[in-house]
């Protein structure tokens, strides 16, 4: 069998596969394995460049530490902040801008006091089989609370806009409260949780592709594109390789677990359907910015912050800071004369902010930081990892577009796809994408 794609949904498939005894050939194109898990050093520590936390919430990402036998940490109490109206506020807590505490709301300032009357008079409005989340809270709370809190939150998850993402497919509870009937009478009696809501590993999330190849039992090749994928009377033949020396490699199975974008590509001749739709799935390109400074530079106060978010509307470039130093225990004990954060920079349709080079995006992050949180010293050192087409938007309707694209490809035995476009882009849920492709193909069989 053949797995196409070294992120973490080729990886786990790759390696399930092993472990139910068949021969496994994981081909990535890249020269690294990962995906969207990266690690680099930062003034000589190594940190996070790429995703640095997984839903604890849900089990998948959990449940593959314990196979894998390693710990999971959780972040530390530093609690999350928000610029709004000209200063940094805390976060009111809410199911994607859909306020817990409509108290809370006012208090932190986070809207205008017209705004949260307008949140407090929800309207009613029936909602669609899908409609975007903005759109869904718009109607019910007002357009203030979708620019102030639920764009911010989303484009930390999805790097989109609220008013063109998918609620059945992003935030499917929140449609089926909508459904129920009053969002906020719903959200205040939701308890609270003192359960962890993420978790990552010690050292880092950047660990776990090292982690799922060692002892996998598959062979791995980097640089190696896979340039074309058809059918033969006996599976499938994949052309491997440059252009100058391409090399066909012969499978019985393949498994996808690419974007989806060159998914498509690979599925143009023999399954143009599924071709078709993944063709139309957008993509944002984003760029994280490390920076590293002296502990005594930072101002006491972001001590007791994991980071904050920045609504679109605020004007900002950087659209969020994770105070890595705060928000894990972890990072704070690599070096305690040293401290690490991160900046967040790209949202889809607006790839001109990273058209700067890397001096120009470390440039615009401490000009954001200084004035939104107070740094004025200059770093130590400096990171900036681009990741160009790495989010999957999910539009309105992207729920039976998946469900399209995966009819069309079970019509093709020894053939699946896995990864973050289908459902979900979190860890866990592109390992629960990558474990449902590994039965389709075994139940082909």
């Amino acid at each position: 069998m053949v797995v196409v794609g070294g992120g973490v949904a080729g990886l786990v498939a790759a390696r399930d596969l092993a472990a139910s005894g068949r021969d496994v050939l994981l081909l990535e194109g890249s020269p690294e394995l990962g995906g969207k898990l990266r690690s680099a050093e930062v003034a000589g520590l190594t940190v996070d460049v790429g995703a640095e936390a997984m839903l604890a919430r849900r089990p998948e990402g959990i449940d593959l530490a314990r196979e894998l036998g390693v710990e999971v940490v959780h972040p530390t109490a530093a609690t999350s902040g928000l610029w709004s109206r000209g200063a940094l506020r805390d976060l009111p807590r809410s199911l994607m801008g859909v306020p817990f505490d409509l108290d809370q709301l006012a208090a932190s300032g986070v809207l205008s006091a017209e705004g949260v009357a307008r949140a407090a008079a929800e309207a009613a409005s029936e909602p669609g089989d899908d409609v975007s989340v903005g759109d869904l809270v718009g109607a019910r709370l007002g357009d203030e609370i979708v620019d102030r809190l639920v764009e911010p939150l989303l484009g930390g998850v999805y790097a989109g806009h609220a008013r063109h993402i998918s609620a059945a497919a992003a935030v499917p509870q929140l449609l089926a409260m909508a459904r129920r009937g009053s969002l906020l009478e719903q959200a205040s009696a939701v308890p609270a949780s003192v359960a962890p809501v993420f978790a990552a590993l010690p050292g880092g999330m950047g660990r776990l592709p090292g982690l799922l190849r060692d002892g996998g039992g598959f062979e791995v090749r980097t640089s190696a594109t896979v340039r074309a994928l058809r059918r033969t009377r006996s599976g499938w033949a994949l052309t491997v390789g440059p252009t100058t020396h391409p090399e066909t490699v012969e499978a019985a199975a393949v498994v996808l677990a690419t974007p989806a974008a060159p998914t498509a590509r690979l599925l143009g001749v023999d399954v143009p359907d599924a071709a078709a739709e993944l063709a139309a799935i957008g993509a944002a390109s984003v760029a994280v910015v490390s920076l590293a400074f002296r502990t005594e530079d930072l101002p006491d106060a972001l001590f007791e912050r994991s980071g904050f978010l920045v609504p679109p509307v605020e004007q900002r470039t950087i659209k969020a800071s994770t105070f890595s130093f705060a928000k894990w225990a972890w990072v704070r004990d690599l070096d305690p004369g040293v401290v690490v954060l991160r900046t967040s920079l790209g949202r889809h349709g607006e790839e001109a902010t990273l058209q700067a080079g890397d001096e120009g995006l470390v440039r615009v992050s401490l000009a954001d930081l200084s004035a939104m949180a107070g740094i004025t010293a200059r770093p130590v050192d400096s990171h900036v990892q681009r990741w160009g087409g790495a989010l999957p938007q999910y539009a309105v309707g992207h729920l039976d577009r998946v469900a399209r694209i995966r009819a069309a490809v079970d019509g093709q035995p020894g053939l699946a796809v896995c990864g973050a476009a289908y459902d979900g882009v979190g860890i866990p849920a592109v390992i629960g994408s990558a474990r449902r492709a590994v039965a389709s193909v075994t139940r082909a069989e």
